[in-house]
């Protein structure tokens, strides 16, 4: 039985003429290869939003809070002077001065507290990252006045601020003395912008108000000295390179680190879990290739006189196997060829797809909160990815090597699964199989 026949008779048993009967085995592989299209369907959407997900987060981690280096200065160096030398430093795109500090922010009716940011007045422009990952919900990002700040969309909401309203900044002075109280020191700044990066707990820390106010506000005890640099690349090998440059030009009592030092915990808290996903997907594809075994069992059963035919006629049990093998091989295809561009088009429709859930969600537990109340003017919005946690916009990323991977494995399991049912298609005795006709 050369391999030309095998392949025949496999397409004999996965596509019978018109007219053919359509054994339970049969309709088993259909159901095998729907059952393998939908559990790829969330694996290789999961795959592209966490990615994206992941992705978008660090990028505004980075690219917002530390910078791709951060530099911890002493009081005693100057930190502008400092900023323009390290700004010449081989690898390095951009640094820039800044003070930080923690403060409670005073609105009209609430307080909370907050990072305030005293930056430079062009870092909204001239930053790359605060050009990118920004947007501008009210006024604009604009800190040339003295006395202005830009604050996050979240600070804004739970201050009830907007454009033009007074922000009342309070920190604590030391006193000088040992044993002496500590002195509270308040400023006030109008709220020229309010900004967004789309990442609500990012949103919820931020004050940014000009450098030259940061010095006059901050007490020197109560303050980090930061230069921030940028790089071409965040992710390039190049960086610690970078790194041990700008140690050497910060000089001794400066402290150096990157980003990946900075948020090691959050970044393998990301990565773990995103592998801890893609393994309760994987389950679910290796169960449903399972269906492509049982299938296979079901259609040997129903075979055995095809094989007892083929076999008195001189089939080999080889072709026989290889005929089974490909048979659940191309269940597992025709899943993939089925499960692949649903799954991608779920990823590239994902916001879509979550809101229209989450109206009818909502739809339908405001209908039973209503029942169940007689008024829904307290009911609390579901929200199916809380916009605390995760970006409010997901963005997406095909992760193209990745896929590969998911199909070949796919192809590999369909292959495994369908080994034991064809070695006992091969095997069938024919004298018996005929001798109970």
């Amino acid at each position: 039985m050369t391999f030309r026949s095998s392949v025949l008779y496999a397409l004999r048993l996965v596509l019978p003429r018109g007219g053919g009967d359509s054994g339970r085995g049969r309709k088993g592989l259909v159901g095998a290869m729907l059952s393998i299209g939908i559990s790829l369907v969330p694996l290789v959407a999961v795959l592209s939003v966490s990615d994206g997900m992941i992705e978008g987060i660090t990028g505004r981690i980075i690219g917002l809070s530390s910078q791709d280096i951060s530099v911890r200065v002493p009081a005693a160096i100057p930190l502008r002077r400092l900023a323009e030398g390290l700004s010449g430093v081989e690898g390095v795109s951009r640094a820039s001065a800044e003070l930080r500090g923690i403060a409670l922010a005073a609105g009209k009716s609430a307080r909370t507290g907050v990072t305030v940011r005293a930056v430079p007045q062009d870092i909204f422009a001239e930053n790359h990252a605060f050009a990118t990952y920004f947007s501008v919900e009210e006024g604009g990002a604009d800190l040339s006045g003295g006395r202005n700040a830009v604050i996050g969309q979240k600070v804004a909401r739970d201050l009830s601020l907007h454009a033009g309203d007074k922000i009342t900044l309070i920190t604590a002075s030391p006193a000088a003395g040992e044993g002496a109280a500590v002195r509270p020191k308040a400023a006030v700044f109008t709220v020229a912008g309010i900004v967004s990066c789309g990442y609500q707990e990012l949103d919820a820390l931020w004050v940014f108000i000009p450098f030259e106010a940061g010095e006059a506000f901050f007490p020197q005890a109560a303050v980090q000295r930061i230069v921030s640099i940028m790089t071409p690349d965040s992710f390039s090998p190049e960086l610690m390179r970078t790194r041990r440059l700008v140690q050497e030009a910060a000089g001794e009592g400066c402290d150096v680190y990157t980003w990946n030092e900075l948020h090691a915990a959050q970044y393998e808290n990301f990565a773990s879990t995103k592998i801890l996903l893609l393994l309760v997907m994987l389950l679910i594809v290796l169960v449903a290739s399972v269906n492509i075994s049982s299938a296979l069992v079901m259609l040997v059963m129903e075979r055995r006189r095809e094989i007892a035919i083929l076999k008195s006629m001189g089939a080999a049990a080889d072709g026989i196997t290889a005929a089974f093998l490909l048979a659940g091989f191309s269940a597992g295809a025709a899943g993939v060829l089925f499960g692949l561009p649903l799954g991608l088009f779920a990823s590239v429709n994902i916001n879509t797809l979550i809101s229209t859930m989450e109206r009818l969600v909502n739809a339908g537990a405001r209908c039973i909160f209503m029942l169940r109340h007689g008024d829904a003017a307290s009911y609390t919005v579901i929200h199916l990815l809380d916009p605390a946690y995760y970006l409010q916009q997901i963005p997406v990323t095909v992760p193209f090597r990745e896929l590969l991977l998911v199909v070949l494995g796919t192809l590999l399991l369909s292959l495994l699964v369908s080994a034991l049912p064809a070695i006992r298609a091969g095997s069938e005795k024919p004298l018996d199989t005929l001798r109970k006709m």
